[in-house]
């Protein structure tokens, strides 16, 4: 199995490559990134190789050269960014998306594109949302996955490629800093309380969204990618879930283990509009039944791990 990752110097990206090697060996994991500084990064401990994922004739060098078998197409311009950069994220995400399908028509690649609860909107029921369910996406980012699923779905239905996805929600993770994205809030807090002890939330204080702690977040990437695909009546795409919690219930959480802790509310006009579209709670037994995910981190596991984390990496 020689694995590709493209955008593999994002928040995802960074803790799926020791994962992959971990499972298929180092030598098969090929890391690329668009920015030269994230693969000198990526470097220290991979194989990496700068590639603009919309350069069409740089990335069919490299999925020959090296016999790739599977890419992980992370490429994307994340939700709060992709307001401000419509067209632009429209380009990215797309565009990535269509290249990497394209290529594992080609040469017969098996591929992972991470979707997003993102893909609903006001319309959608917004209380254990379906697996199966109305799509109508106030975002960019959102028009692009719902996009991208179905785009997926055709191409495996249309020319077999053995495309499958999940509905990441809020992705938290101790490694990494995320890069523009409506659930940022729930990473950035645990810096700044043991900083400064002080956080300002640009959420409303009772939005409630899904999350994901990073590990079962990587672990979902490979656990779907490596199951039988008899099993599957979904591939693009799951939804998933570990936990939903307001930003007052994670705030709660934290006073436990640091209780000299301020929060206060300064709610981020685009990223209320956005968090509000966004389901309070996801059905996820679909995923559950046909693959076998089962999350191991709850919110008070995962807060109590990442203060211990990420203390360690100020101290």
């Amino acid at each position: 199995m020689n694995i590709l990752v493209v955008g593999a110097g994002g928040q995802i990206g960074a803790e799926l490559i020791p994962h992959l090697q971990g499972l298929y060996g180092q030598d098969n994991i090929i890391a690329t990134d668009l920015k030269a500084e994230n693969v000198e990064r990526l470097k220290e401990s991979s194989r990496a190789l700068v590639l603009d994922a919309l350069d069409l004739e740089s990335y069919k060098e490299i999925i020959s050269k090296y016999k790739i078998n599977r890419i992980y197409n992370l490429a994307a311009l994340l939700s709060a960014v992709g307001e401000t950069k419509p067209q632009i994220a429209w380009q990215i995400n797309m565009g990535a998306l269509v290249n990497a399908l394209e290529l594992a028509r080609e040469y017969k690649c098996s591929i992972f594109t991470p979707s997003s609860i993102g893909v609903f909107g006001h319309s959608t029921p917004q209380d254990n949302t379906p697996q199966d369910t109305v799509m109508r996406p106030n975002t960019i980012y959102g028009v692009c996955k719902v996009s991208g699923e179905l785009l997926s779905d055709y191409y495996f239905s249309r020319f077999g490629v053995d495309a499958r996805s999940v509905r990441f929600p809020g992705i938290i993770s101790n490694g990494c800093l995320p890069g523009g994205g409506t659930t940022d809030y729930a990473v950035e807090v645990f810096y700044e309380i043991l900083k400064t002890q002080k956080y300002s939330c640009p959420i409303p204080a009772n939005t409630y969204m899904d999350m994901l702690y990073m590990p079962d977040a990587i672990k979902a990437c490979t656990d779907l990618m490596d199951c039988d695909p008899s099993k599957l009546r979904h591939r693009n795409s799951f939804n998933i879930t570990a936990m939903s919690f307001s930003p007052t219930q994670l705030f709660a959480q934290i006073k436990k283990h640091v209780p000299n802790a301020e929060f206060s509310f300064n709610p981020d006009p685009v990223k209320t509009e956005i968090s509000a579209s966004w389901p309070n709670s996801m059905d996820d037994s679909c995923a559950r039944e046909e693959w076998g995910w089962n999350p191991s981190w709850d919110l008070e596991s995962m807060t109590k791990d990442m203060l211990e984390k990420i203390a360690l990496k100020l101290s």
